[in-house]
């Protein structure tokens, strides 16, 4: 499984031959926007945590680009399959098994609505079981209770915790969200962005250390495999 991170909330998790791209904010991200050329990404599925723009942007344009398709909840998924895009609706607590493995959508504690007011359902986030690896890709969120049921149901991998503060979890919760899904290897996202969300990178990767557990930030195009 390789996880490549293109800056907020978006990622491309390449397990096997599939592509997937999460929350595909890129073309309006001053972070990303030069570096990464959406029109020349790969995608078989998008998955969508929740409707805001900072998300969703360039999910439309991509699906549309690669007829991949769109996985998120109820209403986002109606939201696009009106637009003539392909989808699979899912709901929280939900689980499918997709032909690159099992997919489960699970709670979040954030808001969710499209630019235009359109309403997004709750927003929520994925545990992902493919090739041998299993990772939690925490979408925004609070610091939650149900975090403690994943490890319950799956021994994870990675953790993909937002980080950025002001509008999700900052630093400190993430690091409690970690004991909670017992998983030591975290992958911040929802950082730098703007300056809201603004971290201290070198303060964020000790305050992990300490805690026993390792933090990456990644560069925009930098990869993991695992």
């Amino acid at each position: 499984m390789k996880i490549t991170f293109y800056g907020q909330n978006s990622l491309a998790i390449q397990i096997g031959d599939t592509h997937l791209l999460v929350d595909p904010f890129i073309s309006g991200n001053p972070l990303s926007k030069d570096q990464v050329d959406i029109h020349s990404l790969k995608a078989d599925y998008i998955l969508l945590t929740h409707a805001h723009q900072n998300h969703t942007l360039d999910a439309e344009t991509i699906a549309k680009n690669t007829n991949a398709i769109i996985v998120s909840n109820f209403e986002i998924a109606n939201y696009y399959e009106a637009k003539g895009i392909s989808v699979h609706s899912m709901n929280h607590g939900g689980s499918w098994e997709f032909d690159f493995g099992k997919v489960k959508y699970v709670n979040a504690i954030h808001t969710s609505s499209f630019p235009d007011g359109t309403y997004g359902g709750q927003p929520g986030g994925f545990v992902i079981e493919g090739e041998h690896k299993n990772i939690y890709i925490a979408g925004d969120t609070a610091l939650t209770m149900d975090m403690k049921l994943i490890p319950l149901q799956t021994e994870l991998d990675l953790a993909i915790l937002p980080i950025g503060d002001n509008y999700t979890m900052g630093i400190d919760d993430a690091i409690l969200a970690s004991d909670f899904v017992k998983c030591d290897k975290i992958l911040g996202v929802h950082y730098d962005t703007f300056g809201y969300i603004e971290i201290n990178h070198e303060e964020a990767k000790r305050k992990f250390y300490d805690a026993g557990k390792d933090l990456m930030l990644l560069d925009i195009g930098e990869s993991i495999e695992l």
